[in-house]
């Protein structure tokens, strides 16, 4: 093999493990475990004024949506309040924010690897998502393995009971009216969506929960159901649909697969208590939280601000 060749190898082998060694390290400095030298955070004065500079254009019960920095595009920025019952239960988890935050950027950039299209550009910071401005489509969409929640206390059906095949349910995105359950029938009869539109909402939260379903039980977790929503993307003269708002344990049901334990929202619905050690359980099964201590988050939301 010639001198030459053999050079551009092991350069090529070095960049790649520098490369791997500076993503580990900005992973430790993010999250508090290796101090940056000198250390740039933003104070909360200077949090507070940058936010107040930026033009709000919705804000909603778990994320505030502000104009980005090109036409096109949005920040997505994840709050720590939680609400249940259609917020007619109120509090606010620390720390919840950002768990959220990196658990949809993993799964996102995930999905949008397999094909997905999605409204995910970047992360920006602990707290904030640059994506795609979409429509939304008024539709929620709910893929249910097992039976738990609402579905158990419409039809009477045991939590825990295995569903023998997966149920897609369509709920009309509207929380003065309780996000009641629809129909296609509906969804054509008042517009929401075409009948193309419906038919790749169906297809594609069957792929998400075809994936989803086998990351978790990789982790040991059982994914129960969860919530989706869409949003029509508009590039030129084509429209889109595409997967938008997040994927976490707000709108997820996680139960570890041996203990039962939940490890999503439900534990504050329920007032069982351990939401954060939750959530953070999830992110470090998934690789994407060095340590599940809650305190460590706490303190990295503090010299963030």
């Amino acid at each position: 093999m010639p001198i030459q060749a053999i050079y551009v190898r092991i350069t090529y082998a070095f960049a790649k493990v520098i490369a791997n060694c500076y993503r580990k390290i900005v992973t430790l400095i993010e999250f508090g475990y290796v101090r940056a030298a000198p250390p740039i955070v933003l104070s909360s004065d200077d949090e507070e004024a940058n936010m107040s500079r930026r033009n709000k254009l919705y804000e909603g019960k778990a994320k505030v949506l502000f104009e980005g920095p090109e036409p096109g595009t949005i920040i997505q920025y994840f709050k720590d309040d939680a609400t249940a019952f259609n917020a007619e239960k109120k509090g606010t988890l620390s720390g919840k924010g950002v768990i959220n935050n990196i658990i949809s950027e993993h799964i996102f950039k995930a999905l949008g690897n397999l094909g997905i299209p999605n409204h995910f550009i970047k992360r920006l910071s602990m707290r904030e998502q640059l994506i795609k401005a979409v429509e939304i489509i008024p539709v929620e969409v709910i893929v249910r393995n097992i039976a738990a929640g609402s579905l158990s206390k419409r039809l009477g059906i045991e939590e825990g009971t295995k569903l023998p095949n997966t149920l897609v349910e369509f709920c009309y995105k509207s929380d003065e009216l309780g996000d009641p359950v629809i129909s296609e029938e509906h969804i054509l009869t008042f517009g929401w969506a075409d009948e193309h539109e419906i038919d790749e909402l169906t297809h594609y939260a069957l792929r998400i929960n075809d994936f989803l379903s086998g990351m978790f039980h990789a982790i040991g977790i059982k994914l129960v159901d969860f919530k989706l929503e869409f949003g029509r993307f508009y590039e030129g003269d084509e429209c889109i649909t595409i997967l938008a708002d997040e994927i976490s344990p707000d709108g997820c049901r996680l139960w570890d697969i041996e203990t039962g334990k939940k490890l999503d929202k439900d534990r504050f619905r329920r007032d069982l208590g351990g939401e954060m050690e939750a959530y953070q359980e999830v992110a470090r099964r998934l690789g994407i939280l060095p340590s599940a201590d809650v305190t460590k988050i706490a303190d990295h939301q503090k010299t963030e601000k």
